[in-house]
């Protein structure tokens, strides 16, 4: 009787137990079900900020171009330093920008053909002459220094000589940032003191070897192009003025690829030695 009585209390006892084993069972959360106790932690990694003290700045070094040509002051030719191509020639552009300069320089960023443009001060008071001077500049074409007025130099006074030079390099430095690393005198006419300020404002003072654009049985493209691709004075390191005209724009591609068909390279002005 007694063991009877024991068997009896410990059957229900041992029911209880397993009932309360599954009430704490059923209690658990859902797998994927958001809870306070199972809020999911993100995967995604964690930005550290950086301390401004830890902030590593890279050097650029920008290499300046190398000097492959050297100006010849006897004949206002280039000469090729070292392995350089000594067929090539150097495009110029004088009174630039008048009219046409910007057409110029279009046409001459389409061919990949370096040159320089040589600025008046008259064409550059205005904020759309000097947006046009920025815009040549910006097509990556060097800019040069050709007084203010095109006065005859040996016809002024030093102080008129200082002002026509120094303004319109003031005026070029204001817009593009920096100074015109080129001079030309208007009718290739300086004086001991013209030169002695270009050299001062670290310029390089230069004339050129023949142009044509400016008499008058050349001012058609086809008789400009024909006389600057086939004159007699077409030589190796030959330096060519041009000037901001109409038909100048007209014959610009034509005297180009008329020159390379000849086998000419042409100078980019950046690797003139005396201007980096």
């Amino acid at each position: 009787m007694i063991i009877l009585k024991l068997t009896t209390w410990i059957i229900p006892a041992i029911m209880l137990l397993g009932l309360s084993a599954c009430g704490i069972a059923d209690e658990k959360p859902e797998v994927g079900k958001e809870t306070e106790e199972t809020t999911p932690v993100s995967q995604e990694p964690v930005e550290e900020e950086m301390n401004e003290d830890e902030v590593v700045e890279e050097e650029v070094t920008i290499k300046e171009p190398e000097s492959l040509y050297e100006l010849n002051e006897a004949n206002w030719t280039f000469q090729p330093i070292g392995t350089a191509n000594p067929k090539a020639v150097l495009l110029t552009i004088d009174d630039a920008p008048e009219k046409y300069a910007v057409e110029m320089a279009k046409t001459l960023k389409e061919l990949n053909a370096p040159a320089i443009f040589f600025v008046n001060g008259h064409f550059i008071d205005t904020d759309e002459e000097k947006a046009n001077l920025k815009a040549i500049y910006d097509m990556g074409f060097s800019i040069g220094n050709h007084t203010q007025t095109h006065a005859n130099l040996k016809e002024s006074s030093e102080e008129q000589q200082k002002e026509e030079i120094i303004k319109v390099n003031e005026t070029v430095e204001a817009v593009i940032g920096e100074k015109p690393k080129f001079f030309r005198a208007p009718f290739g006419v300086n004086t001991d003191f013209s030169r002695s300020l270009v050299l001062q404002e670290g310029m390089l003072l230069m004339n050129w070897t023949y142009g044509y654009d400016w008499e008058k049985q050349y001012r058609t493209a086809e008789s400009l192009t024909d006389i600057m691709v086939n004159t007699e004075y077409l030589t190796n390191g030959a330096n060519l003025l041009m000037h901001d005209r109409e038909w100048t724009a007209e014959a610009l591609r034509g005297i180009v690829e008329g020159l390379r068909a000849k086998g000419y390279d042409l100078i980019d002005p950046k690797t003139i030695k005396g201007i980096q």
